[in-house]
């Protein structure tokens, strides 16, 4: 929402709709919010300004009213706009708006960016643009209010101020006799203000008019003596001896040699840009700009040759060359030149067809002559459609005219000897429409365009967080090309923005208008391009054609094999994507050879090869080399080049994506099946679970032309895919239909592996112990060291350290032969479990920190989030819980971005025993609920057996003994199952305590017996850093036996523990 004050008040909608708010004392009200700038303003101080001496029975009441009123009238015109007007205990009311909402502080910033403004048609233009917002004199309602005098007083004083400002940058461009018409009545309104005063007598003097600025000195220091007692101040009165001595430094300077057109709006977004060109054609006698259509080489190239104007005595001069035939029967350079000649104005006297005495009968000559001794920059623009013959004629003019630069814009460079070709970028767009609220999109540059040309279009309009979502969506799928910018912008006029957003699917009808003063190629977006492929070769077009079919562009070899066939070959492919980037049609990526299309040449490009009829033989060819990409993809995920792959493969996201929708339209159910099975690993690697259980859904869908054993390994994966935190009832494991030994033995793996997190630990070690001998037989190394990791896992669940220590130690020497790092990271989380149980928490953290590195770096983001939550466990057991829950929570958030629910599970483990730990009962026994519910659904016993426990001690500590011995004798039942001492010992620690809360310490002294023996068997003794809960309820059964009855009791009948543990 805008407010305005600069003028009568007014209040407009985001989209431009005035705002009636009715009632003198309302408008009031907002008046004096206004005034204080977003400030709070007390209740008896909004009271005074509205009521003064005379306030109603009820004051405070009485405003509450009138603010209700404000709110409606508010919230009615923009629904949520009456959170607007908030109150503040103890400072009172106060209105939330953005500076840029209310026109008089952005007429203040506009001031200071002026103040700030290097140069004098900068400054000039921004104190216009300022001055403009005024509608009349400020706060114009309530001139009579004494809440607005001072307000009024201050804001008059800086429109005097601008005034005065713009003044003075204008006389610095030489524009004195316009100045001196309009001066003249602010003087007379105005007479003793002595900063106009001398800003008159300089345009006076500057236009020939000595004796009339004498005479406005002396009208000045006459009415300061009779009204003041003053004399005019040492600034003028040096003015006034100046002018006497007819100083020849106030002499009005000419104006600049040029023909350079006004411009009607403010260059945005490029400040840096006129920056850098300006050095480089400091630095160099060609400069061209190049660039796509639309994307403001001319208007740049304007900006920077108006600023080197003081650099170029002899002018700066812009020869337009857009609508300059390519062929009209007259040599193409002389038809450059003699536009040129008459941009410069030579004359050429002589009659046509009589002989020249000295004039030189060739025009480029003529115009070469004419420069010779000059110093002058010539703007040459648009020269694409005739770039041979502008680069022939600038050649010739720099050689003959040493003085002379050429500032050139086009689509491609000219090609000279010396040539500084300057890329003119898209402006800066969002990357994703959540890019921030409006503050954070304001930072953009394309986004400024956006809604500077949106606010011109429809006034009142501004970014808010209703629209911020839809303008960043705007400014991204028109990829911060300038005119395709303002263009939309104009259509804010008949659309709202979120619809405008939404019709960018039919970009070249939504954009089909634009400013009548443009040129016709500049009216439309079809025009744009359509300008720009005229000028392609055949085979040039051939090649943007088929290049639209890629998504998020492509390699070199992928443009190789899609664009070549039909009179193109593959050879001649590299050099015409070369020239297509030449002309700005393409874009090379910066660090690699990779190729795109802006969003709009690529939709306008496939137009063109529908057109062709050669779409669907294209889009086959895309399919087939994407298809025959994953599958050369699938073995080197597994080794050196894992990381080359992946980054490869990313980079191919947008292809893969599409090459699979393609193959399910065309019901081509075999391709389908080849590109998913080939991805499914590149998919896990990544943690993209739920993108892949997708593919493997949308594959399996299509029921003809898949053999069945690609059918059949498809089905392996989609059900390992969805164990990844589902339901495990349904697993069906791969039966003979995978013919391949080696194939059904990775089958058999992965689900092994995946159990480990959902369920059926007994059908999970089954498949691995099944898998593993097939590796071993055939010298399949990574599958080897993959079960091997897997068998480790399973060690791991069930307290079998020493499996854990001699599998997982042999899978990370496999994989660290292999070069393959996702598979040194699995085994190095392992053996650092096996170090943190046997409290070796130092070496722990250490083997942590070694497989975090390379698991970040290779985006392995599920085992980042599981190594995550283990330093966050090794934090909490240092004591340290501020970073054990900084840890848990990013392993958490990584897990739960990525589907990955057991990773979530763990980290949400992890987060409740620290809360827990920390006294926060309430918070451990919430946390361990919910993770709780989720074990149970996937029916993972060693995760129920934990949670019971936590649950358990958290009811114990807090002296509900029945609820704690429940969920104890729940949990040693589960621990029973699944045959880990550790958890049977941890079940028969919880129901120790119960037994010292309900006054039996001698039971809890054996049951502590018990569960320390349990972790001897293991070889997992508690350590220190554990030992929380057991020296509590130690502590306590103690105090009630005495130090030798403990003794006793908590040595006996060890060599029973295990036993004791089932019947406890």
């Amino acid at each position: 929402m805008r407010f305005g004050v600069l003028g009568p008040l007014g209040v407009w909608t985001a989209d431009g709709a005035p705002v009636a708010v009715r009632g003198a004392k309302v408008r009031a009200l907002l008046a004096v919010l206004l005034g204080h700038e977003g400030r709070p303003v007390p209740v008896d101080r909004l009271i005074d300004d509205l009521w003064g001496g005379s306030p109603p029975r009820n004051p405070t009441g009485a405003l509450q009213v009138k603010v209700s009123q404000l709110r409606r009238a508010l919230d009615e015109a923009e629904p949520g706009a009456r959170d607007l007007v908030s109150f503040e205990d103890a400072l009172g009311y106060r209105l939330r708006v953005d500076a840029g909402d209310v026109d008089a502080t952005r007429f203040t910033g506009l001031l200071a960016r002026a103040r700030e403004a290097p140069a004098p048609g900068s400054r000039a233009g921004l104190l216009t643009e300022a001055l403009d917002l005024w509608r009349g004199p400020a706060f114009a309602d309530f001139a009579d209010e004494a809440f607005a005098r001072p307000l009024t007083a201050l804001l008059e004083e800086r429109r005097l101020t601008a005034i005065e400002e713009r003044a003075e940058a204008r006389l610095e461009i030489g524009e004195h006799g316009a100045l001196a018409a309009e001066l003249g009545d602010l003087v007379d309104r105005h007479p003793l203000r002595e900063r106009l005063r001398a800003a008159y007598m300089r345009a006076l003097y500057g236009t020939g008019r000595q004796s009339e600025a004498l005479d406005a000195y002396a009208d000045l220091r006459d009415r300061l003596r009779e009204e003041l007692g003053l004399d005019p101040g040492p600034e003028i009165a040096g003015l006034h001896r100046r002018i006497l001595g007819q100083d020849s430094a106030l002499a009005a300077a000419p104006p600049p040699r040029t023909n350079l057109p006004a411009q009607l709006s403010e260059l945005v977004g490029r400040d840096e840009a006129v920056a850098q060109v300006q050095a480089v054609l400091k630095a160099g006698r060609l400069v061209t700009l190049t660039g796509p259509g639309g994307v403001g080489k001319t208007r740049l190239a304007l900006e920077a040759a108006a600023r080197a104007a003081a650099d170029h005595p002899d002018g700066v001069w812009l020869v337009e060359l857009a609508g300059l035939a390519r062929t009209d029967g007259t040599p193409a350079v002389d038809r450059l030149a003699e536009a040129a000649i008459a941009v410069l104005g030579i004359r050429d006297d002589t009659a046509p067809g009589m002989p020249r005495s000295g004039v030189p009968a060739d025009p480029a000559e003529r115009l070469a002559g004419a420069l010779r001794t000059r110093r002058a920059l010539l703007v040459l623009d648009n020269c694409e459609h005739v770039i041979d013959d502008v680069a022939a004629l600038s050649g010739r003019l720099l050689r003959a005219a040493p003085e002379v630069r050429i500032l050139a814009t086009s689509q491609e460079p000219l090609g000279l000897a010396g040539e500084s070709a300057w890329p003119v970028p898209p402006l800066r767009s969002p990357r994703s429409p959540a890019d921030g609220g409006p503050a954070a999109l304001r930072t953009f540059s394309a986004v400024r365009l956006f809604e500077a040309r949106a606010a011109a279009a429809v006034p009142g309009f501004a970014i808010d967080a209703a629209n911020a979502r839809a303008v960043a969506a705007i400014c991204r799928r028109l990829d911060g090309v300038p005119l395709a910018l303002e263009l939309a912008a104009t259509r804010l006029r008949a659309l709202d923005v979120h619809d405008l957003a939404e019709r960018l699917d039919d970009r070249f009808r939504l954009l089909s208008s634009g400013h009548r003063g443009a040129p016709a190629r500049q009216r439309t977006l079809r025009a744009m391009i359509d300008w720009s492929w005229e000028l392609l070769s055949e085979p040039e077009r051939v090649v943007l054609r088929r290049l639209a079919v890629h998504a998020e562009g492509c390699a070199l070899d992928a443009a190789e094999e899609v664009c070549a066939g039909g009179g193109v070959a593959p050879a001649d492919v590299l050099d015409l994507l070369a020239r297509l980037v030449d002309r700005s049609m393409v874009v090379r990526d910066a660090g690699g050879t990779r190729y795109r299309l802006l969003e709009s040449v690529a939709a306008y490009a496939l137009e063109r090869l529908e057109e062709a009829g050669d779409a669907e033989r294209v889009r086959l060819r895309h399919a087939a080399f994407y298809t025959a990409l994953a599958e050369r993809a699938e073995p080197l995920l597994h080794g050196r080049d894992q990381q080359r792959w992946l980054q490869r493969l990313d980079a191919e996201h947008g292809n893969l994506r599409g090459a699979l929708e393609g193959a399910v339209r065309r019901g081509d159910g075999g391709s389908a099946l080849r590109l998913v099975n080939a991805l499914a690993w590149y998919w896990y690697l990544r943690g993209r679970i739920g993108e892949a259980r997708r593919a493997f859904a949308m594959a399996l869908d299509v029921r003809s032309g898949a053999p069945e054993a690609a059918r059949a390994r498809a089905e392996a994966w989609r059900t390992g895919l969805g164990l990844l935190g589902e339901h495990a009832a349904d697993v069906r494991t791969p039966g003979e239909t995978i013919a391949d030994p080696g194939e059904r033995a990775r089958a058999e793996w992965f689900l092994s592996d995946v159990l480990l997190g959902a369920g059926d630990l007994n059908l999970g070690r089954d498949l691995v112990e099944r898998a593993l001998p097939v590796f071993r037989r055939l010298g399949d190394r990574w599958g080897t060291a993959a079960a091997l990791a897997t068998e480790a896992n399973h060690a791991l669940v069930r307290g079998d350290l020493g499996t854990l220590e001699r599998s997982g130690a042999e899978s990370r020497a496999i994989f660290e032969e292999l070069g393959d790092r996702w598979g040194q990271v699995r085994a190095i989380d392992l053996l650092a479990r096996l170090a943190e149980i046997k409290g070796d928490h130092r070496g722990a953290a250490d083997l942590c920190r070694d497989g975090l590195g390379p698991a970040e770096e290779l985006g392995l983001w599920l085992q980042v989030s599981l190594l995550q939550s283990g330093l966050g466990r090794l934090a909490l057991l240092a004591g340290d819980h501020a970073e054990a829950d900084r840890r848990h929570e990013r392993g958490r958030a990584l897990a739960a971005e990525h589907g990955y629910r057991p990773g979530e599970a763990f980290a949400l483990t992890g987060l409740a025993l620290t809360a827990r730990r920390a006294g926060r009962l309430d918070d451990a026994a919430t946390g361990m609920r919910d993770v709780l519910a989720y074990e149970r659904e996937v029916r993972y016993a060693p995760g129920i057996a934990l949670g019971l426990a936590e649950l358990g001690f958290t009811a114990e500590q807090r002296g509900d003994a029945a609820a704690a011995e429940a969920l104890h004798r729940e949990g040693l039942a589960v621990a029973r199952d699944t045959g880990d001492p550790r958890a049977i010992a941890l079940a028969l620690e919880g129901l120790a305590g119960v037994a010292s809360l309900t006054g039996a310490p001698a039971d809890a002294a054996r049951l502590l017996g018990d569960a320390a023996a349990l972790r001897e068997s293991a070889g997992a003794p508690l350590p220190p850093e554990e030992r929380g809960d057991v020296d509590r309820i130690s502590a306590a059964a103690r105090s009630a036996l005495g130090d030798d009855a403990f003794a006793l009791h908590h040595g006996a009948l060890h060599h029973g523990a295990l036993h004791h543990g089932r019947n406890a």
